[in-house]
């Protein structure tokens, strides 16, 4: 069997530091790419006004094979075939699209409640998955659980920004929610299957194969023409836009980083822990009264956090020694998955 890649997030070695090392750097790039991300999210689809989430998707993606380029990366550097790549950029840009445009009929707040529920479905999801079929001790379904009903809470008590639903929004963000559960286990099984993949191959891939799908509802919907129309007359737009990408770029490559080294799930309670962190700083900054309710959520939140943390007996062994442990089986397990390899690239 290959050795496994040694893994680096823009030029920081990652792979000869401490587990606790490597998480803190992964987390804190992925949370200043998103907290960045949310802030220009807001300008543009509450304080613009502008709901083209699958024409700013494109945009993005641009952005980002300019600054993959910038990395070095070249396609001499891939080492899975395109095939594999196809669905989850399907995935990818699907989720992206639905994600952004839910907020044309969602407020913030709504979005953030129905997305903080996105680990359970990510845990279930993966038990499916060829090449993962991970199964999940019963203490990390629980965390997620108060994890994802602390965040609600605390979302439903800002009563000065009530969550405003709407059909059409909700149908988007669950089809978001169901694409995001597919998407971190699908990048995960890559990662795992062939540990050469490296982080910028599968972002490289995923958008190269991604962008023209967004073109059928881009023309379909018209956002289009529209979109083209409003972002001419505020160029500065396209400001906005990049600089989110390149925050986002940073974002993601983090994301890919933490499923590659601790897993689809465990990123996925990240991502989540992050929207709560979020929401508290937002009222940390702003001074908004905290209720009761505010607390409670809170409390979930954090026995969530904690109760993921603690050590237990039935908690399966960690990515890197099940890495260990194959290798050291001289390579019986690889022949007997080799059908499962197959299915999936």
């Amino acid at each position: 069997m290959k050795e496994e890649q040694s893994r680096t997030l823009f030029g920081i070695s990652l792979s000869d530091r401490p587990t606790w090392q490597q998480f803190l750097i992964c987390t804190s790039g992925f949370f200043f790419g998103y907290l960045v991300n949310g802030v220009c999210e807001e300008y543009v689809y509450n304080r613009l006004q502008f709901s083209f989430g699958w024409y700013f998707t494109f945009i993005q993606g641009f952005v980002y094979l300019f600054l993959i380029y910038l990395q070095g990366f070249t396609t001499k550097h891939i080492v899975n075939p395109m095939r594999t790549y196809v669905k989850l950029s399907a995935v990818l840009m699907g989720s992206h699209g639905l994600t952004k445009g839910s907020l044309a009929y969602l407020n913030y707040p709504a979005q953030i409640m129905f997305k903080s529920t996105k680990v359970l479905p990510v845990m279930i999801m993966g038990a499916f998955i060829p090449g993962l079929r991970r199964k999940y001790p019963v203490h990390e379904y629980i965390s997620a659980f108060l994890l994802v009903l602390g965040l609600i809470l605390f979302t439903l008590a800002d009563a000065q920004m009530s969550p405003n639903f709407s059909m059409i929004g909700i149908l988007m963000i669950t089809g978001a929610l169901i694409m995001d559960a597919f998407l971190g286990n699908l990048q995960e099984a890559i990662f795992t299957m062939n540990p050469e993949t490296t982080q910028m191959e599968m972002l490289f891939c995923s958008t190269v194969v991604g962008l023209p799908f967004l073109f059928v509802p881009m023309v379909l919907t018209g956002e289009l023409f529209r979109a083209w129309t409003a972002c001419s007359q505020h160029p500065y737009v396209y400001g906005v836009l990049v600089f989110e990408a390149m925050a986002t770029f940073i974002g993601q490559v983090s994301v890919l980083s933490l499923i590659a080294l601790f897993g689809a799930a465990t990123t996925a309670l990240i991502t989540t822990a992050r929207k709560g962190v979020t929401l508290l700083l937002s009222y940390l900054i702003f001074t908004k009264p905290l209720t009761e309710q505010h607390g409670s959520g809170l409390l979930l939140i954090v026995m969530g956090i904690v109760l993921k943390m603690v050590p237990m007996d039935s908690k399966p062994p960690s990515k890197i020694q099940a890495r260990q442990a194959v290798r050291n089986d001289g390579g019986e397990g690889d022949r007997g998955d080799e059908e499962e390899r197959k299915s999936l690239v």
